[in-house]
């Protein structure tokens, strides 16, 4: 695809962005309604609120404007309350709503915040686990504190290994290191799929069951769960390109994606759902995994695998643009450049602010509008 459809697709996710500042006030976006673009909001951004900041440093970034700047710094300030919450999923919100403040745009008041909950997610590790467990504030329905462990705890590891070259603090790159191995180790099955979550024994780590917080049962793949575990792989591996294991866990995890992903590029909710066809669609899994692949796309060992899994980076962008990014004109009622065909959470055991499938999702927003960056120039897979 030529790079002025990824310009054209970025402008489109402007003109989204533009009609979400003007119409938040105090609140972060957390998911839309796909016929209205009606945002369901958060008060404090929950897990999800660094998404908003994050796609306004990268708009900050590509514009140039003092409003996208001034509106990233007011709402990564924003999320200050939440830096000391006992939750491995705060490095979500403070990498992409406050880290990427300095990387992006070299802000210091971001860049302090960040360090802030870094500092304080690095003490959330427990030796005994080898791991951070996703602790007594994490964003689930049941079963989270200091035994439980998922995939998506690997949201930690991009903050701590952006402290560690912030503050040249090795500490927090060695948790990072240890938090990642573990995970992975814990969560990958042989075949390269994901399982998404663990409980573990608090007292000798061992584990004492897998199951899953989120997706069909506990033997299925969650669609987001494979997405996470890819997309933060590649993100620690563009700081440790010497860990052999977890290039081979990066690569096997994304080849059984390729495998498994229908012919659409587009995910499932759940790749084992029964109703396969009939059944929601996860465009924010597939966006995450599309960073994931171009990601790796910098990162593989060989020419060949680099061109296979960029090409396949770009056919999963053009996907997710051509059918499901709402367009501009007087033909669609939405607004432009909604990512809509979503499915946050489908279980019945959801929590409230959680339960909505073919919708919008400000995360799925932020993968793509980052994929696009990539795509486009702006940014290097591998350098966020």
């Amino acid at each position: 695809m030529s790079k002025s459809r990824w310009v054209q697709a970025i402008g489109q996710m402007q003109a989204r962005i533009d009609q979400t500042l003007s119409t938040l006030k105090m609140e972060f976006p957390h998911w839309a309604d796909s016929s209205s673009g009606k945002w369901t909001t958060t008060p404090d951004g929950d897990w999800t609120g660094g998404a908003w900041p994050g796609m306004l440093w990268l708009l900050a970034r590509r514009s140039g404007e003092a409003k996208y700047l001034d509106a990233a710094r007011l709402w990564s300030r924003r999320l200050k309350p939440r830096a000391h919450l006992q939750t491995a999923f705060k490095g979500f919100g403070f990498y992409y709503g406050a880290a990427l403040g300095d990387l992006l745009c070299k802000d210091k008041d971001a860049a302090l915040l960040a360090l802030d909950a870094a500092t304080s997610l690095k003490a959330q590790f427990d030796c005994r686990l080898g791991l951070i467990p996703l602790g007594s504030d994490a964003e689930e329905s049941e079963d989270v504190g200091n035994s439980f462990s998922s995939i998506d705890s690997l949201q930690a590891v991009p903050l701590l290994y952006w402290a560690a070259v912030k503050t040249g603090d090795s500490s927090y790159a060695g948790i990072a290191a240890r938090h990642t191995t573990r995970v992975l180790d814990i969560h990958m099955r042989s075949d390269g799929s994901i399982v998404q979550s663990s409980e573990l024994n608090p007292a000798t780590g061992k584990i004492v069951r897998r199951f899953t917080h989120k997706g069909f049962s506990d033997s299925s793949v969650w669609g987001r769960a494979q997405a996470w575990g890819l997309v933060y792989t590649a993100i620690a591996l563009a700081h440790c390109p010497h860990e052999k294991r977890w290039m081979e866990q990066l690569m096997a995890g994304a080849d059984w994606w390729l495998s498994h992903v229908p012919a659409s590029m587009v995910a499932f909710w759940d790749f084992n759902d029964p109703a396969i066809p009939r059944t929601e669609t996860d465009t924010a899994a597939t966006a995450i995994v599309c960073s994931a692949l171009l990601k790796l796309g910098q990162l593989a060992p060989t020419p060949a695998l680099r061109t296979k899994y960029r090409e396949a980076g770009e056919r999963t962008a053009k996907a997710l643009i051509e059918s499901y990014l709402t367009p501009a004109g007087p033909n669609d009622a939405r607004p432009p450049g909604m990512l809509v065909g979503a499915c946050f959470n489908k279980r019945p055991d959801a929590r409230l602010q959680d339960s909505a499938n073919r919708a919008e999702t400000i995360f799925g927003s932020y993968y793509l509008f980052e994929s696009l960056s990539i795509l486009d120039g702006l940014i290097e897979a591998d350098k966020i």
